[in-house]
C-alpha cells in the first residue's frame, strides 16, 4: 500500500525533475556508498526485505526520501507515510491498530515518516509500543541530530544510519544522469558543456534537489531553438546567484558552528575564527547570541592573560545592541580577532571547576567564626568576629587569619599561567605563599 502523494508515479511535464527522475532501484542510486556499496549493511538488509525500525539521518538533498521510494517499490510489507503536519494521534493510533492486525496474520507494514523531528513528542510516543511489539517497521527521515530531537525510548529501538553530503562528483554523476534520463525533458534535446555541469555541481553545495532544480531552471532559461535548449555559461548565470548556505538557528549546525567559532579561537585560528563567525551571521544568527558567547570566551579561554579582552567582549556585545545587524557584524569581526589573538589560559575556569568540586564534596561547610559579621550582642557572644583581623591594618596588607573553612584549608584552586600578563598573578600569589611561609 503506497501513499500516491508522495511516491507518485505520474512523470508529468509539471512535476519537479527531481520527482520525475528518481531513481527506483539501489543501482540507480547516487552517493552513500558507505551505505549502499556492494556487501554494505544497508544495501543488503534493503535487498533482502529484511529491515529493521531505522532512522536516515542526514542533510538536505542526500537520498533520505529516495532511499525510502526505492523501499516503497521493493518490500512486500504494506507502506504507509505520515506526515507531521495533518496527522494527528487518532490517525496515527488508528493506522497502528490496523498495522497490528495486518500482523496476526502475517502481514508487515512499514510507515515511512519523513522530517520526524518535526513530529512533537506526544506524536511519537504514539508510535512507541507498535515499534516495541514489531507491529509497524518505522523510517523516519531527519535533518536534525537524532540525539536531540526524538524520544530516547523510540531512537533506542531504530537503527541510525547517516548519510552524508554529496560530494561534487556525485552530483557530476547525477546530473550526467538525468540528462541521459528520457523522464527529465520529454522531446527536447539539452546541450551543456561539461565546465556547466561543474558550476552547477558547485553550486548546489551537496543538495542533489539543488542541482536538479537549478539545471531544470537552466534549461527553461537556456537558448531554445525548437526542440533543442543549449545551456552555457552565460545563460547559466541568470540562474545561479547566491549559493545557499545550510545553517539552522535551532539545530545542530547552530551548536557545531558555535563550536567551531569557539574552537577555532582558543586555537588562536584568527582566520578560522573569522570565517565561522561570519557563516553564523550570513544564516541570520542573532549577534547578541554571538556578543554573550565572546564574553563567555573572555573569562573562559583567555582569563587573567589579558585583563582587557573581557572589556573588548563586552564593549563589543553592547555595540551589538546598539546599532545591531547588519553594521555591527565589523565590531564582533574586531573581537572575535582580538580573543583569537590574545594569550590563552583557562586558569579561571579550572579555579571554578575546583572550587565546585570541593563544593558538592563538602557540602555546605559552615564560614569559620573569625570573618563573621556580629551586628548584634548575641551574635558576638556566640564568638562570630572573635579574632577577626583587618589585613589594612598590616603593612604588607596580609594576615594568617584562616578565611578557608578548616576541611578545604590548604587546597588551590587558581594556579596562574605565564601567559600574557598572568605571569604578574602568578609572581603576586607566589609572594602571598612565600609571605604566610615565613608567619606560621
Amino acid at each position: 500500500m503506497k501513499q500516491e502523494s508522495l511516491f507518485s508515479n505520474n512523470n508529468t511535464d509539471n512535476s519537479p525533475l527531481a520527482n520525475r527522475v528518481r531513481p527506483s532501484t539501489l543501482d540507480e542510486f547516487v552517493g552513500q556508498e558507505h551505505l549502499l556499496g556492494k556487501g554494505k549493511i544497508l544495501r543488503e538488509i534493503i535487498d533482502e526485505d529484511k529491515l529493521p525500525s531505522i532512522i536516515l539521518w542526514g542533510p538536505p538533498g542526500v537520498g533520505k526520501t529516495t532511499l525510502a521510494h526505492i523501499i516503497a517499490e521493493k518490500t512486500k510489507s504494506n507502506f504507509i507515510t505520515f506526515s507531521a503536519v495533518t496527522s494527528g494521534i487518532k490517525d496515527i493510533r488508528k493506522i497502528m491498530e490496523e498495522a497490528e492486525m495486518n500482523r496476526e496474520i502475517g502481514q508487515k507494514t512499514i510507515v515511512f515518516i519523513d522530517e520526524i523531528h518535526r513530529f512533537n513528542k506526544a506524536q511519537q510516543d504514539a508510535f512507541l509500543p507498535f515499534v516495541e511489539k514489531g507491529s509497524i517497521i518505522l523510517i523516519g527521515a531527519t535533518t536534525e541530530n537524532p540525539s536531540f530531537e526524538i524520544n530516547s525510548a523510540l531512537l533506542s529501538r531504530c537503527k541510525v544510519f547517516i548519510l552524508k553530503e554529496l560530494t561534487k562528483d556525485n552530483l557530476i554523476l547525477l546530473l550526467n544522469n538525468t540528462l541521459k534520463n528520457k523522464e527529465a525533458f520529454p522531446k527536447l534535446k539539452v546541450n551543456i558543456d561539461p565546465e556547466s555541469i561543474d558550476i552547477i555541481a558547485k553550486f548546489a553545495n551537496g543538495d542533489a534537489r539543488v542541482a536538479l532544480n537549478t539545471l531544470e531552471m537552466a534549461v527553461l532559461n537556456g537558448d531554445r531553438d525548437k526542440t533543442t535548449v543549449t545551456i552555457n555559461k552565460k545563460n547559466l548565470s541568470q540562474t545561479i546567484t547566491t549559493k545557499s548556505l545550510r545553517y539552522d538557528k535551532h539545530g545542530e549546525e547552530h551548536y557545531n558552528i558555535i563550536s567551531a567559532l569557539h574552537k577555532s579561537m582558543r586555537n588562536s585560528d584568527v582566520d578560522a575564527a573569522i570565517y565561522w563567525l561570519n557563516r553564523m551571521l550570513d544564516g541570520g544568527e542573532d549577534p547578541i547570541y554571538i556578543a554573550r558567547r565572546l564574553v563567555r570566551f573572555a573569562s573562559e579561554d583567555i582569563g587573567l592573560a589579558d585583563t582587557h579582552a573581557l572589556s573588548v567582549a563586552i564593549d563589543v556585545f553592547q555595540a551589538c545592541q546598539f546599532i545591531g545587524m547588519p553594521e555591527c557584524d565589523v565590531h564582533l569581526t574586531e573581537a572575535v580577532i582580538y580573543l583569537s589573538l590574545a594569550p590563552k589560559s583557562n586558569a579561571v575556569y579550572v579555579a571554578k571547576n575546583k572550587a565546585n568540586h570541593d563544593i558538592k564534596e563538602f557540602g555546605n561547610l559552615p564560614v569559620p567564626l573569625q570573618i563573621r559579621n556580629a551586628p548584634t550582642k548575641l551574635m558576638k557572644d556566640a564568638g562570630y568576629g572573635k579574632d577577626y583581623q583587618y589585613a589594612h591594618d598590616d603593612k604588607d596588607k596580609l594576615t594568617d587569619m584562616q578565611t578557608a573553612p578548616p576541611e578545604i584549608k590548604g587546597h588551590e584552586y587558581y594556579v596562574p599561567t605565564e601567559q600574557g600578563k598572568e605571569i604578574r598573578f602568578k609572581q603576586r600569589l607566589a609572594y602571598i605563599k612565600s609571605w604566610h611561609d615565613k608567619h606560621k
